[in-house]
């Protein structure tokens, strides 16, 4: 249920029904816009067929949320969400980029990969530690060790950390190393996963499923945010259809469709996408050009030599590239890059 009340409203009217409500059990969200301000009650909402919301000063009408996502709506909360970890943000006017590669390999590989992308002005360095692979004689990732040697490499480059979680078991192994949980693709339907991590106090990034639509991406993302947890980032990565020619097909329709259903942030995964290395640059552009909050990339410092995903993993020179020409359109929408100086 949404209370709406006028932006005029002092904060004695608003702390007056807010008391009044939480009183009865409910938890409210507050968001205060220029033209009104809207108050999000979440709870058991039939108690309330008979309360006298109009007899309170400020308010304008009560709304029942008719989607079957309720927190992640942008009936819910009319403006953006923006996520700030440490000195990066996601959401709003600037768009973040992360990067890095697909797993952790070994020590030397990290270093190299967080050193080049820190001296490029990253702030969040993606890699796997536990890797959900087709094959069960692919690469599956060093576990814990990786853990420790991402969090080593990104602690001596002032770098954030965002790594995959696949199981309830591994929260609490990854949460001390990570400041970002990666819910992948194949997990995006695991709702006893999402309910774990909607206890943690972390954000949790959440991927499209390979075949879900626009309306079970929100509601997964409605459990995180139904457990406690509002700071999730949705993640386009590509759906499956007909088409072989590209790893996924990368439905940049979905990012514009997110802005008008939600307020949650959202990013574009080019990589996973395209799964070619030569696409990755001219989808980040569309990416951003549609309206994404960021990007994720993978970048190696020798593609070739990667463990996994050394076709879609750009090198750090060919990052630094992708960053001067994303930076062009960020400029020509009105977006700047997270603060990344480019000289162009």
């Amino acid at each position: 249920m949404i209370l709406v009340m006028d932006s005029r409203s002092s904060d004695t009217d608003l702390n007056t029904i807010s008391e009044k409500l939480k009183n009865l059990g409910f938890e409210l969200e507050v968001s205060k816009g220029k033209e009104k301000i809207i108050v999000g009650i979440i709870g058991d909402t039939r108690k309330l067929l008979n309360f006298p919301f109009h007899s309170y000063p400020g308010v304008i009408d009560v709304l029942k949320v008719l989607k079957p996502y309720k927190l992640a709506s942008r009936e819910f909360k009319e403006l953006p969400t923006v996520i700030k970890i440490g000195d990066a943000s996601i959401g709003g006017k600037e768009i973040a980029l992360m990067a890095g590669p697909c797993s952790v390999e070994d020590e030397e590989q990290i270093y190299e990969a967080s050193q080049g992308l820190s001296k490029l002005g990253i702030k969040i360095l993606r890699g796997g530690a536990f890797k959900p692979r087709s094959s069960p004689y692919s690469f599956q990732g060093l576990g814990e060790r990786g853990l420790k040697m991402m969090s080593e490499a990104a602690k001596k480059f002032g770098l954030l950390v965002i790594t995959e979680v696949m199981s309830i078991e591994q929260i609490d192994i990854i949460a001390p190393f990570a400041d970002i949980l990666q819910v992948g693709a194949r997990n995006m339907q695991n709702f006893m996963l999402l309910k774990e991590l909607g206890k943690i106090k972390k954000p949790v990034m959440l991927k499209r499923g390979l075949s879900s639509t626009v309306e079970e991406l929100l509601l997964s993302a409605e459990y995180i945010m139904s457990g406690g947890n509002k700071k999730v980032i949705l993640c386009e990565r590509g759906i499956r259809t007909f088409e072989s020619y590209t790893r996924n097909t990368l439905d940049l329709s979905v990012v514009p469709a997110i802005k008008t259903l939600s307020h949650l942030p959202i990013i574009v995964d080019p990589s996973h996408s395209t799964g070619r290395k030569e696409l990755v640059c001219p989808m980040s552009k569309a990416a951003i050009a549609a309206g994404a909050d960021g990007l994720i990339i993978e970048v190696h410092p020798n593609p070739k030599m990667a463990l996994c995903d050394g076709a879609q993993s750009l090198d750090l020179n060919d990052f630094g590239n992708l960053i001067k020409e994303t930076e062009l359109v960020a400029k020509a929408v009105g977006r700047s890059l997270n603060n990344i100086q480019v000289t162009v």
